[in-house]
């Protein structure tokens, strides 16, 4: 059996935002030149990827950051009198107080091993997300902390570096395929994704429909 479970938290834990960034992307569409509001979310996720693949090391910014910047050349690109300042307010509030799934606090009350959550936020944002939730993790390991985002490897070896485990003793549980599974399997962490929406699994992934049933695989008998 393992011995700590590392906890992607966005997705995972509490649901992502994307109810939120839908609500924004139609304020930029009725306040500016867009023809399908799905050019919106797109235009905007480039712009936040763009910047978020170069974010590590000396060149690291928070999510904040990144969210304002993307936020803003979006509401430049398609002309809208949003206001940017106002629109990240929002999305920045939603990150502090998100919806917990259901079974998320029975997961963390019946887990047989230390809970960490590894998680690319900024540590303020999860800090009060976690308080507000009353979730008792042993430990919370941010981007921030590491100035480096999954799936690269610099948050992952922070986690273990400051638990003093070594990789073949932890499981990372994550909603991503290419953030949690890919990123925590490069380092040789074992992962199972968390695939809530029943989508096709691929080959040699551990795969559960929701956090309990992380219980019953393989890593826990």
């Amino acid at each position: 059996m393992k011995e700590a479970i590392f906890l992607d938290f966005y997705g995972t834990v509490v649901f992502e935002d994307g109810e939120n960034i839908e609500k924004i992307s139609k304020i930029i569409q009725d306040t500016g030149e867009v023809k399908d509001i799905s050019e919106v979310g797109a235009y905007w996720w480039n712009e936040f990827y763009a910047l978020f693949v170069n974010a590590y090391g000396e060149n690291f910014r928070t999510q904040r950051d990144i969210e304002m910047q993307s936020l803003a050349k979006t509401i430049e690109y398609f002309r809208s009198s949003a206001d940017a300042v106002q629109l990240s307010n929002e999305m920045f509030e939603y990150w502090q107080k998100p919806p917990i799934f259901e079974e998320a606090k029975q997961f963390f009350a019946k887990s047989p091993v230390p809970i960490y959550i590894v998680s690319n936020i900024d540590t303020e944002d999860i800090t009060e997300a976690i308080k507000f939730h009353g979730l008792t993790p042993a430990a919370v390991f941010t981007s921030e902390d590491a100035r480096s985002y999954k799936p690269r490897k610099e948050l992952f070896e922070y986690a273990l570096k400051a638990t003093g485990l070594m990789p073949e003793q932890v499981v990372h549980i994550g909603d991503s395929l290419s953030s949690d599974v890919k990123g925590a399997s490069a380092l040789g962490i074992d992962t199972i994704w968390l695939n809530r929406r029943n989508r096709a699994v691929p080959e040699g992934v551990c795969s559960v429909g929701n956090l309990l049933e992380v219980f019953e695989t393989k890593f826990f008998k």
